[in-house]
């Protein structure tokens, strides 16, 4: 169509297959493919290089920073990008790890820059934690971009009122609600149990599944506490791993050794799962829990609803437009005034749904049906191209 060949985009992001580890390494892995039936992409990704993908160009530090704070590594490889970035029509980054890349990018080449906005330096405050000063750095980066960019993209309703009221700077016209989609074709109730297995689990016994990195954010601390609670005729699988600081790994481990003294069925899964042993462990389970105290959206509740899998998540940023409360799954409120309060209400929520499984099985059916009708990357892809045009 013409504008696919009068435009081109260059999109910018630390993760791309096949280095993806977070929920905006898979919006960006699924987004591409979606986008390009539309324009043409050239993308920029941190890594090295990855054959066999066209229009695909990987950047890796300058060796002289080899030693340097990370966050100087990460400016040191926006620098690459925009040496590298060529003609576009458009840039669009992702997390503050591309961020300055497109700033730069719209400062030289005098092109729109599109900020797609998956989480935000001020609410995590956490990672002050792991990455020192160079929090202080990525919150500089975030900001300055942010508050430049020509549109930002939040991923939920709830994201878009978090970055107004981050950067209230930003003119609210400029930011735009792009949901995340989810691959349903991928993403479906699987009956094949040799992974579940493999990993430890009965899958002819309840269980109740937490998959996500161990970081202060998905709030796996509060899913360990509240699982002494739990029924103890339910498995916990804790498919968790990558711990953000040897601090935040040592006390997962103290944590989960005490639940498992205290009850049977804990298993603990410590390396990263590839996505079709994910897709049997949400399949098989009773409950999938989201305890996250800082959600934008929460991809992994999408892919436990096209697994057909109720979900039990707090009630945190883009969560409660994913998971349907009542419907197809629960949600439980989150005070962070009161810590023993939420914990508890996850319990009683997962028990709920234990002691039902019927309606456990009507909610993981809406779960997928909502999953196929109202989040499909056909529709990112379109909606971001609208804004991509409106910038053009």
């Amino acid at each position: 169509m013409p504008y696919r060949s009068r435009v081109r985009i260059g999109l910018l992001t630390r993760e791309y297959p096949p280095d993806v580890y977070g929920g905006a390494g898979v919006h960006v892995e699924h987004l591409v493919p979606a986008v390009r039936r539309l324009v043409d992409v050239d993308v920029h990704c941190f890594g090295e290089p990855r054959s066999g993908q066209p229009d695909t160009h990987a950047h890796l530090p300058p060796p002289s920073l080899a030693d340097a704070n990370p966050a100087l590594q990460t400016l040191g490889v926006d620098l690459s990008m925009v040496a590298a970035l060529g003609s576009v029509d458009v840039v669009h980054s992702h997390t503050w790890y591309a961020n300055m890349a497109g700033h730069l990018a719209k400062v030289l080449h005098g092109v729109p820059h599109v900020v797609t906005a998956h989480s935000l330096e001020p609410r995590r405050p956490w990672k002050a934690e792991q990455l020192g000063g160079g929090y202080r750095l990525s919150s500089w980066v975030e900001r300055t971009a942010y508050e430049a960019a020509d549109g930002v993209i939040a991923v939920s309703a709830g994201m878009r009122r978090d970055v107004l009221d981050c950067y209230p700077a930003l003119d609210p016209g400029r930011v735009h609600v792009v949901h995340n989609g989810i691959d349903t074709a991928f993403y479906h109730p699987d009956p094949a149990r040799d992974a579940v297995r493999a990993a430890g689990v009965d899958p002819d016994r309840p269980s109740v599944v937490f998959v996500g990195r161990i970081t202060r954010q998905k709030g796996l601390a509060h899913l360990v506490a509240a699982a002494h609670r739990i029924d103890p005729n339910a498995q916990v699988v804790l498919c968790a791993g990558a711990p953000d600081t040897p601090e935040i790994a040592a006390e997962t481990e103290a944590a989960v050794a005490e639940l498992a003294a205290a009850r049977p069925g804990v298993v603990w899964v410590r390396r990263m799962l590839p996505t079709a042993e994910v897709r049997q462990l949400l399949s098989a389970a009773t409950v999938f829990v989201c305890p996250s105290v800082y959600e934008p959206l929460g991809i992994v509740n999408l892919e436990a609803m096209a697994c057909g899998t109720a979900v039990v998540a707090s009630d945190v940023g883009g969560i409660p437009e994913v998971v349907a409360d009542g419907e197809t799954g629960l949600l439980v409120h989150l005070d962070e005034g009161d810590e023993a309060g939420f914990r508890d209400g996850l319990a009683d929520a997962v028990n709920a749904l234990l002691a039902d499984p019927a309606r456990a099985d009507a909610m993981g059916a809406a779960g997928r049906a909502r999953a196929e009708r109202e989040f499909s990357w056909a529709q990112a892809a379109d909606r971001t191209v609208e804004i991509y045009r409106a910038l053009g």
